[in-house]
């Protein structure tokens, strides 16, 4: 089986991202550098762990718990809602 690297992993994240965010009246982060850090951030675990977990949060290594954590996490709507982005930096409202 050929793994996956985190630059092919990155290109389907951000695809991911952009048609996310438009499905759910989203915007992704304005600032391509932040942009760009939260996806490799993503790419990252994706590739060492096997899912998108969200690197603004620590993993507990528990796959029960951790699920809580894959992007979008169970909190991202709740702080868009509050502080008009999540916590990542990654999804803003629009």
């Amino acid at each position: 089986m050929v793994s996956m690297d985190e630059l092919e992993a990155a290109r389907l994240i951000r695809d991911w991202v952009k048609r996310y965010a438009e499905e759910n009246g989203l915007m992704l982060n304005p600032d391509p550098k932040q942009l760009d850090a939260v996806i490799r951030g993503l790419a990252r675990r994706m590739v060492r762990n096997g899912e998108r977990y969200c690197p603004c949060r620590i993993m507990s290594g528990d796959p029960d718990v951790d699920k809580q954590i894959i992007c979008p996490c169970i909190y991202h709507r709740d702080e868009i809602e509050t502080d008009g982005h999540c916590h990542c930096n990654l999804f803003f409202r629009e």
